[in-house]
C-alpha cells in the first residue's frame, strides 16, 4: 500500500516513537547541571579535571563517552561523590523508563536517597550530606 492518500495526494507521515536518551546523554546532563549549579565555567571544571574544554563540552552534551578515569576526575573537580552521580543518573533513567513503559510496570525499589540528589545538585556540600545520612 502506498503512503499516499487516495483523495488528497498528500504523503502520510507516521510518527515514530521518540528514542529514549542513552546513558551518556543522561550522565552528561547531570554533570552540566552540577557544574551550572556551582556557577562554574567549562574551562574551570575541565582544568580541574585535566581534560580539554571541548571534551567536557561533548560529554555534557552527550556526544562523547566519558571513560571511568575521566568521570572520576570530573567528579573530583566538581566535589561530587561518583556514587551520588551514578545514583542520580540511575534515578533519571528509571523515571524515563517509567514514563515510556506501560502503566503495569512498577516503580524501581532502589530510589536514591534525597541527600545524594541534593549533593549532585550542588545544593548541599558533600560533607553535610554524609553527616545527614549518618544521623
Amino acid at each position: 500500500m502506498s503512503p499516499r492518500t487516495a483523495t488528497s495526494g498528500l504523503r502520510l507521515v507516521r510518527e515514530e516513537p521518540a528514542e529514549r536518551p542513552v546513558l551518556r546523554e543522561v550522565l552528561g546532563a547531570r554533570l552540566r547541571r552540577a557544574r551550572l549549579a556551582q556557577g562554574r565555567s567549562l574551562r574551570e571544571v575541565a582544568g580541574g579535571a585535566r581534560v580539554s574544554t571541548g571534551h567536557l563540552s561533548q560529554v555534557e552534551r552527550g556526544l562523547a563517552e566519558a571513560s571511568s578515569e575521566v568521570l572520576r576526575a570530573l567528579c573530583q573537580a566538581l566535589g561530587l561523590p561518583m556514587s551520588a552521580l551514578l545514583r542520580a543518573v540511575a534515578a533519571d533513567l528509571a523515571v524515563l523508563d517509567l514514563a515510556s513503559a506501560p502503566s503495569a510496570v512498577s516503580a524501581p525499589s532502589a530510589v536514591p536517597a534525597p541527600a545524594a540528589l541534593a549533593v549532585l545538585d550542588a545544593t548541599v556540600p558533600a560533607s553535610t550530606a554524609v553527616q545527614a545520612r549518618a544521623a
